[in-house]
């Protein structure tokens, strides 16, 4: 079906960053197709492995939204609760967003290989400034939800 199937890694994002994947590949074809070939932008030789970057970013968004948390612990754990009241796929929408916006740092930074743990920094503070937004009352008035397309 898809050729991140046979790499499945899921070291510290467990079967969610599956379901992240396969959510991603329903809701946003377009935009996941792009990613999966590449298609867009001057690319480096040496890419990110597409699964394993979904892995990542699952494991990222678990982390910085404090879901292991019985209750928020911090201020971005508060506003994910309130986006997710809004919309039950919150999560799965901010996935999508995120691998997105890590795919355009990743070629803004012109990024090789070896630069995959600074464009998945840069791409955490870019998503914190973005949830931190005072009028953000759902996932889909994040300005970087404007970069996919189904």
């Amino acid at each position: 079906m898809y050729d991140f199937l046979p790499c499945l890694q899921y070291r510290g994002g467990g079967f969610i960053s599956l379901e992240n994947l396969l959510f991603f590949a329903r809701n946003y074809p377009k935009s996941f197709q792009e990613l999966l070939r590449k298609q867009n932008g001057d690319r480096a030789i040496w890419e990110y492995p597409f699964a394993v970057a979904g892995v990542n970013i699952t494991f990222m968004l678990i982390q910085m939204l404090d879901l292991q948390a019985v209750k928020p612990r911090s201020l971005l754990g508060a506003v994910f609760l309130k986006l997710l009241s809004e919309n039950d796929r919150a999560f799965d929408i901010l996935y999508c967003i995120t691998f997105k916006l890590m795919d355009q740092q990743w070629l803004d930074m012109h990024a090789t290989y070896m630069d995959f743990n600074t464009v998945m920094k840069s791409t955490r503070r870019q998503l914190e400034r973005e949830l931190l937004i005072e009028d953000i009352q759902r996932v889909e008035d994040m300005p970087s939800y404007k970069l996919l397309a189904r």
